[in-house]
C-alpha cells in the first residue's frame, strides 16, 4: 500500500571542476522518487504513515513552516493514503492563500491551523504533544518529520546503491536524513550533510540522539547563506549555472546550498583525487514555484 516509485536513478555529473580535481561526483535523484510526495520526505513519512496506520489512527497532524516541503509531502501523502492532515503552521499571521505551497496542501485537505512563533517554539513539548494528540485524536509526526521511524525509511535509499562510494552527502534541515543515511554506511563510508540554518549548532546532539554515534557522519555549517531559506546573487548563479550544464533542478533551500557547499569543497581540495562521491537530491522543487513568485522569476526552469 505504502509505495512509490524507487530504487531512484543515480546520475553522473561532468563538470570541468570535476575532472580536473580527478573526483567523481554522482546525484541520486530522490526527486524523481514521486511528484507530489518529494525525495527525503517521502522516505521519512513512509513508515511513520505504516504506524499510524497499524494503531489505526485516522488524522496525522506535523508541523512546519510557510513554505515546508514537509508540510506539502505531508498533506499529498495523507490524501493519497487515506489520512485526513492537520498542520499547524508558524506565523499567526498566515492565511491557506498565503503562498503556493500553503494553497497546494489545503487543496489536498490539510486543515491548517496558524500558530503564534512562541507557540511554535513547544513543538517539541510532550506535554502539549500529548493534548494535540488527544484532542485531534491524531498521530504525530515532528517538524520535518525526524524520528527513529524516519531513519528506518531514509537508510533504504543506501541499499539501493549499488557502486562503491567513499562519501554521501545531503543538505541538513531537521537532521533526519544524514541521521539515516549514516546509520547504514559501511566503514570507509562518510555520511557528510551541508547545514540550510544559521548558528543551529543543536543539530549535533540530535544527530547523535538519532542515530546512536558520533562517528561515521561530518556536519557542515558554513554554507547557509546567513540562514534558512536566505540566498544571494551567488548561490542563484550557481543553482542557474548548474541546471544549465546538468538539466537537474535544485532549491535555494535545501539542494542549491548542497551542491555549491560540495563544488566549493572540490574547488578546495576538500577531497583527495580518485574520491568517489554521491550527493543526495532531496527533493523540495515545489518550493521554487513559490520562490519565483516572491523574486520575480530568479531560478530558471
Amino acid at each position: 500500500m505504502f509505495e512509490v516509485s524507487s530504487p531512484t536513478p543515480i546520475q553522473a555529473l561532468a563538470l570541468p571542476i570535476l575532472e580536473k580535481k580527478g573526483v567523481e561526483v554522482f546525484v541520486k535523484r530522490e526527486d524523481q522518487i514521486d511528484v507530489e510526495i518529494s525525495g527525503n520526505k517521502w522516505r521519512k513519512l513512509k513508515y511513520n504513515l505504516i504506524e499510524a496506520k497499524t494503531h489505526g489512527y485516522g488524522h496525522i497532524l506535523t508541523f512546519g513552516g510557510a513554505y515546508s516541503n514537509h508540510i506539502a509531502a505531508t498533506a499529498a501523502a495523507c490524501k493519497r493514503f487515506g489520512f485526513q492532515a492537520i498542520g499547524l503552521i508558524r506565523g499567526d499571521e498566515l492565511n491557506s492563500q498565503s503562498n503556493s505551497t500553503l494553497q497546494k496542501a489545503a487543496a489536498d485537505g490539510m486543515q491548517l491551523e496558524f500558530i503564534s512563533r512562541s507557540q511554535y517554539q513547544r513543538r517539541n513539548d510532550i506535554e502539549w504533544l500529548t493534548e494535540l494528540s488527544t484532542k485531534h485524536r491524531a498521530y504525530i509526526i515532528p517538524e520535518g518529520g525526524s524520528n527513529p521511524l524516519a531513519i528506518q525509511g531514509v537508510a533504504e535509499l543506501v541499499d539501493e546503491i549499488t557502486q562503491d562510494f567513499d562519501y554521501l552527502v545531503c543538505p541538513v534541515g531537521t537532521g533526519g536524513t544524514l541521521a539515516g543515511i549514516s546509520s547504514r554506511l559501511k566503514k570507509h563510508q562518510t555520511a557528510l550533510g551541508i547545514s540550510t540554518l544559521k548558528g543551529e549548532k543543536y543539530l549535533e546532539e540530535l544527530i547523535t540522539n538519532l542515530v546512536g554515534r558520533t562517528s561515521g557522519w561530518q556536519l557542515f555549517h558554513g554554507y547557509h547563506f546567513e540562514g534558512y531559506a536566505k540566498f544571494d546573487s551567488h548561490l542563484i548563479k550557481f543553482i542557474n549555472e548548474f541546471y544549465q550544464t546538468t538539466h537537474i533542478p535544485l532549491d535555494p533551500i535545501y539542494t542549491g546550498k548542497m551542491m555549491y557547499a560540495l563544488i566549493d569543497m572540490i574547488k578546495k581540495d576538500k577531497f583527495a583525487p580518485g574520491t568517489k562521491i554521491i550527493s543526495l537530491h532531496t527533493g523540495g522543487l515545489q518550493g521554487i514555484y513559490g520562490f519565483n513568485q516572491q523574486h520575480n522569476n530568479l531560478l530558471k526552469t
